[in-house]
């Protein structure tokens, strides 16, 4: 007997280790708000990251184009063993060899070269610097995008989490309405089929409970993707679902600020801008351009005897006939009418976007009051229906129907909550400053 209890003893002991071992090994959820995902995500997406590649590459496109009004040194120093053939040359001398070496040559220097006007090359540096610019206008409509992105992902994260919360609830309520009916046909009040017809309705409800698990585990995934998390971190969702009422902006008001400081739209016009750069600079192709260059080293025959020597000169360099310059025109003058089209077509897109944007806000207020109006009802309609059971006035049927209505009155405010913080970060998007935004139309401290 004292044998059979150490074994009890020992393996109940290693159970016991095992379950510690493996609850040691596994992560605590990582505490995530709103607010943390956003910052996550405008650091670690990866349309960010791209966004501000393209930035940095406008900004070596701009260094290169500087540097053709930079003075540019090379240092050579050739050593030669040759021959020469004078007579190639046109060069004749009596009673001398046609060709002569073979002899040596040493020669050391630098080179210099800086032009003095080049307004081909200038135009292309202002080019450059309004392609530079439209850039980072990108990128920072990549992070508006990435933020609204990352707040969808993190509210239908919160959305299906809280969907699991309403399921627990229609279970639970399940299984009290199934002891009931189980009760009252024992009191003989209620018959076999009102049983039937509560456990129907509790395997029904913990089906819809798996589901709902499953689902939010697949938006966690989504959002740990969306926020450049290892995809097998737990995240714990700090931010549920609330309302938080929000007053729109007048119409005129909202689109003149919003087309003063949308990137993208404002992206547009310096891409223009950089067009019509390189419009000037391919209309001064065949102006003059004006290059100081020069040299000065030593140079002879032998390490030992070298000599100084140098110039310094000025050329005028000047294009008579340069057929591709009609291509480039041609070129230029179709990807101006097309940005033309681009900034008249999205600034009415803008407008239309604030305008989307203050009807869904306005709907989702709507529908969050009366979703909320609905659930109350709801609650009360299955309470009535539980009590009519209860005292043998009606069967279960009602108690079922009442269920149903329940859990779309829930299911029906937890969405018009999502709608209604999604059309809030909508509207930051759609008015162009979202960083400064976002969080005071989500009512997040800073």
């Amino acid at each position: 007997m004292t044998a059979k209890i150490v074994k009890v003893l020992a393996v109940s002991l290693a159970l016991w280790s095992a379950a510690e071992a493996a609850h040691a090994e596994s992560p605590p959820p990582l505490p995530l708000s709103l607010d943390q995902a956003i910052t996550r995500g405008l650091d670690r997406n990866l349309n960010a990251l791209l966004a501000k590649t393209r930035a940095d590459e406008a900004e070596g496109t701009r260094e290169r184009r500087l540097a053709n009004y930079l003075p540019h040194l090379r240092l050579e120093t050739p050593f030669a063993w040759q021959t020469r053939n004078l007579s190639a040359q046109g060069i004749t001398l009596p009673n001398a060899p046609a060709v002569v070496g073979p002899f040596t040559s040493y020669d050391f220097r630098i080179y210099a070269d800086q032009n003095i006007l080049d307004l081909q090359s200038y135009h292309a540096i202002k080019a450059a610097e309004q392609e530079q610019k439209a850039r980072q206008l990108d990128y920072r409509d990549m992070r508006s995008q990435v933020i609204r992105q990352v707040a969808v992902q993190y509210i239908n994260a919160a959305y299906a989490e809280a969907r699991v919360g309403t399921a627990k609830s229609r279970v639970e309520t399940s299984e009290v309405l199934e002891k009931l009916a189980s009760d009252q046909r024992t009191a003989g009040v209620a018959d076999g089929l009102d049983v039937l017809r509560a456990q129907v309705q509790l395997a029904n409800d913990r089906q819809y409970l798996l589901v709902t698990r499953n689902n939010a585990e697949l938006a966690r995934l989504s959002l740990a993707r969306g926020v450049g998390l290892d995809l097998g971190t737990p995240i714990a969702l700090t931010d549920a679902l609330a309302f938080k009422r929000l007053e729109g902006p007048q119409i005129e008001q909202a689109v003149q600020a919003a087309l003063e400081s949308r990137p993208d739209y404002r992206a547009l016009f310096a891409q223009r801008a950089s067009l019509e750069e390189q419009m000037k600079a391919s209309r001064s192709r065949y102006l003059p351009r004006i290059v100081l260059s020069g040299n000065y080293g030593t140079s002879g025959q032998e390490m030992s005897k070298l000599d100084p020597s140098g110039m310094i000169q000025v050329n005028m360099v000047m294009n008579l006939f340069d057929h591709d310059r009609k291509g480039e025109r041609l070129e230029l003058d179709s990807r101006i009418t097309r940005n033309d089209e681009q900034i008249a077509d999205l600034k009415l897109g803008v407008e239309q976007d604030i305008r989307e944007a203050l009807l869904n806000l306005n709907s989702a207020t709507d529908q969050v009051l009366t979703a909320r109006q609905g659930l109350t009802l709801a609650e009360k309609e299955l309470q009535y229906a539980s009590d009519r059971f209860k005292n043998g006035i009606a069967n279960n049927i009602e108690v079922v129907t009442a269920q149903d209505a329940l859990a779309r009155a829930r299911d029906n405010e937890l969405n018009a909550l999502a709608q209604h913080v999604e059309a809030k970060i909508a509207l930051a998007r759609a008015l162009g400053d979202t960083e400064k935004a976002y969080r005071l139309f989500l009512g997040i401290e800073p």
